[in-house]
């Protein structure tokens, strides 16, 4: 009894086996990026085959993504509570089973209503995946090198899901583009089960319920009043009406969460001046991601005329650099802190928006791979830095819950960019759809320009160093 007692605790992982966890949490983690914006691309052969316009559209893309963002926080508590491993295994399976029922969708009511539940499948993945990294790797410098890894695969699965996406469409029709989850979600049930050990927070609370149903009903509607509004009108009753709903929410999930003991979210760090700008940067860096992503859609395709195929080739550049500067910018991230990388990826984003400002009919080629190449590169320096001062903001029993809050940043970032860039071109005819997305690269400059604060905000001090 007295030796089982003082039994020494179970040692650590062993390198190898640390890195090949990442490595199957990276391939889960490319799936719920992929269908961030694999389904951009094939927006106008979805509403060809359903017979819906743009707002329709809007909502098959953010119906995932609102509901991924409103549930990510209590995703990452449960994960905390139940056990990582057992979350992110329902995760997957939620996953698969929606990408299903969105293959066979026979209208665009039954796919929203899919992605919806594909987005609650993410919700247990996005968050897990990070918590589950952060807990194989004790070492801070090892940690930011792992989380520069993961956030690369993140940044190629979101750049790449337009590539994709093409050339199923190409070879397959758009149905495509949910049938390939299958195969994959099988085999990350496989080795998920094989190689990613158990893991829980040392402290686990109670569930927020008020707190989750308020954040829900404010994302989904602040969402909806972007892609309603310029069918409604943006001084219509109805418009009123989702204003005073929306604040209505904020202020009651504020006043909730200040009054609970365990609340959803832990609104005292937002008195934290780089957890603010770490969260905000995300929201503003997938705001320029995802506006890109679909007016370089639209304007391909109506006002040029390009296939799917074409239309995902251009963006190539965009995947290329973001896949080679998310790894790099771990590394400065180990090496010097999250500020020189920020300071990188504000401006390339900044000029990459810039370069589209003037878009027309006749835009060269070549000034938009070089625009998308830029903006590519910004997103790869931008993920590390701002992942790593938001999860080092938290304490690494709450790491379920610091994935959780920066992984809603960036969800709610992806919906606000759909839904701002398709309410800029929703009832333009084609001849002038090139002209009315000029507002939207100046947005996307606009959010580059933010990661200049976030840099200024942020911790100098190298990773070996906190």
């Amino acid at each position: 009894m007295l030796t089982k007692s003082l039994a020494a605790p179970p040692s650590p992982p062993s390198p190898r086996k640390r890195w090949t966890v990442l490595a199957v949490c990276a391939l889960s983690m490319f799936l719920v990026g992929v269908d961030t914006t694999i389904v951009n691309v094939g927006l106008p052969e979805i509403g060809r085959g359903l017979d819906v316009g743009t707002r329709g559209l809007a909502w098959v893309v953010d119906a995932y993504t609102v509901v991924m963002a409103s549930l990510l926080v209590v995703s990452g508590a449960l994960a905390d509570r139940l056990g990582r491993r057992r979350v992110f295994r329902c995760g997957l399976i939620v996953f698969g089973l929606a990408s299903l029922a969105c293959a066979l969708a026979p209208s665009v009511g039954a796919l929203v209503a899919a992605r919806a539940v594909q987005g609650i499948g993410a919700s247990m993945l996005s968050p897990v995946a990070l918590a589950i990294v952060v807990n194989a790797m004790p070492d801070p410098r090892e940690r930011a090198r792992a989380i520069g890894v993961w956030a690369s695969v993140f940044g190629l699965s979101m750049a790449a899901g337009p590539v994709t996406g093409g050339a199923l469409i190409a070879a397959f029709g758009w149905r495509s583009v949910f049938w390939i989850n299958v195969p994959v979600v099988v085999a990350a049930l496989v080795l998920v089960a094989v190689f990613v050990p158990e893991s829980r927070g040392e402290r686990t609370r109670r569930l927020d319920l008020p707190g989750q149903v308020l954040l829900t009903v404010l994302l989904c509607l602040f969402v909806g009043v972007l892609i309603e509004g310029p069918h409604l009108g943006w001084t219509s009753t109805a418009a009123l009406v989702g204003y005073v709903g929306t604040a209505a929410a904020a202020a009651g999930f504020v006043l909730v969460e200040r009054r609970r003991e365990e609340p959803l979210t832990e609104l005292g760090l937002f008195r934290r001046a780089p957890f603010v700008t770490a969260v905000l940067g995300a929201t503003a860096v997938f705001v320029a991601l995802n506006a890109t992503l679909l007016l370089n859609t639209l304007y391909l395709h109506h006002v040029r005329g390009w296939t799917a195929l074409e239309t995902g080739a251009v963006t190539l550049p965009m995947a290329l650099g973001a896949t080679l500067c998310a790894p790099w910018s771990g590394a400065l991230v180990g090496r010097f802190g999250p500020r020189r990388p920020l300071i990188l990826a504000g401006g390339f984003i900044t000029t990459g928006g810039l370069c589209l400002v003037n878009l027309d009919r006749d835009t060269s080629v070549s000034s938009i791979l070089l625009a998308f190449l830029l903006i590519g590169t910004g997103f790869g320096f931008a993920n590390a830095p701002l992942t790593n001062t938001a999860v080092s903001g938290l304490p690494q029993s709450r790491a379920g819950v610091a994935g959780a809050i920066t992984s809603t940043a960036r969800q709610v970032g992806a919906a606000v960019g759909i839904a701002v860039a398709g309410g800029l071109v929703a009832g333009v005819g084609h001849a002038d759809l090139a002209a009315a997305t000029r507002p939207g690269w100046l947005l996307v400059s606009g959010c580059g320009l933010f990661l200049f604060l976030a840099a200024r905000t942020a911790d100098s001090r190298p990773a070996r160093s906190r």
